[in-house]
């Protein structure tokens, strides 16, 4: 029998419920939506999880259009699934955890008598170090982003290759492969011994249907490379950077973008202008390395020193 919170699934079958994280302001429960699927035969444990911030939607498009496709019967191995992560977030469609004003994405491995973020990490990073294998489904939040996904771990840490490979399998497109800041899972989990990727599924807010179906690609990638299912798939060669420049406004006004995300920009190129409301412009940005077009704001109005966009660069394939 394989369980997580209230689901439970004997060998062949499929179950949903709920992990219970505490009470809300009125006494009631919190319970995080969970699937488990007991595949018919023995083999690897897979963990997803979607939603860590709140308004990062996608990966939730992507476990809404990938279970009902899963068919235990099928399946070798398990998969444990929290469809939503960041629940009080996603209920006001806001990034951070508006209970303790806390990126949950910043908390794990958690903490089962501290705040609100840390109880939630608690629970689910439990569930994820049950598991061969981790995927944190993310997106870019309120920035236009290319489809990638992150390895977090760094470059010296010993499952740093299995982690690439992982990326590699989940075939993205693009890797951005940079140690990431102290709590999060694809840090935390990687510790534990567990391969773990965090797909970054475009942006912005709201739903993404190319972004889902690249991320539900992706998982279907997984599950074949790793023998969840039948049928191998040959991992494709990803664009890799392994560096991220970030650009800000020289001053205020509205921006405007002389290259498309994706696009490889060399050192010295245009990235983008500056405007005052009538269309003189009054700065403009170029490159400071070679590099991919990673990154930029929704929004085109902007203050001084306000983010823009991002470059990946030190570019190679791997």
């Amino acid at each position: 029998m394989t369980t997580l919170g209230t689901a439970n699934a004997a060998p062949g079958e499929m179950d949903t419920g709920r992990l219970s994280v505490g009470e809300a302001r009125d006494g009631s429960e919190v319970g995080l939506p969970v699937a488990v699927v007991n595949g018919a035969r023995d083999g690897k444990t897979l963990y997803i999880q979607a939603v860590s911030d709140g308004d990062e939607l996608n990966g939730l498009g992507v476990v809404q259009r990938l279970v009902p496709q899963l068919d235990p019967t099928d399946i070798a191995g398990e998969i444990l699934i929290v469809g939503i992560v960041n629940y009080y977030g996603f209920q006001v469609a806001e990034h951070r955890n508006p209970i303790d004003d806390t990126k949950l994405n910043r908390t794990y491995p958690g903490d089962t008598s501290g705040t609100a973020s840390e109880r939630i990490a608690a629970a689910t990073f439990e569930a994820a170090s049950r598991a061969d294998l981790v995927l944190d489904l993310h997106q870019g939040s309120t920035s236009c982003m290319i489809n990638e996904t992150r390895v977090r771990c760094g470059p010296r840490h010993r499952l740093h290759r299995d982690c690439l490979q992982l990326a590699k399998v989940f075939g993205c497109g693009h890797i951005l492969d940079q140690k990431g800041p102290d709590g999060q899972l694809a840090r935390a989990a990687p510790d534990e011994g567990i391969p773990t990727i965090d797909p970054e599924l475009g942006g912005a807010v709201g739903w993404d249907e190319e972004s889902i179906q690249k991320g539900v690609k992706g998982v279907f990638n997984v599950l074949h490379h790793y023998g969840f299912l039948d049928g191998d798939i040959e991992p494709v060669p990803q664009t890799r950077a392994t560096g991220f420049e970030q650009y800000g406004a020289p001053s205020g006004g509205l921006v405007s973008f002389a290259v498309e995300l994706g696009d490889e920009v060399a050192r010295g190129d245009t990235l983008f202008e500056i405007t005052d409301p009538f269309g003189t412009v009054k700065d403009e940005v170029t490159a400071n390395s070679d590099g991919i077009f990673w990154r930029h704001r929704r929004l085109p109005q902007v203050a001084t020193g306000e983010y823009i966009c991002s470059l990946g660069t030190d570019i190679d394939t791997f």
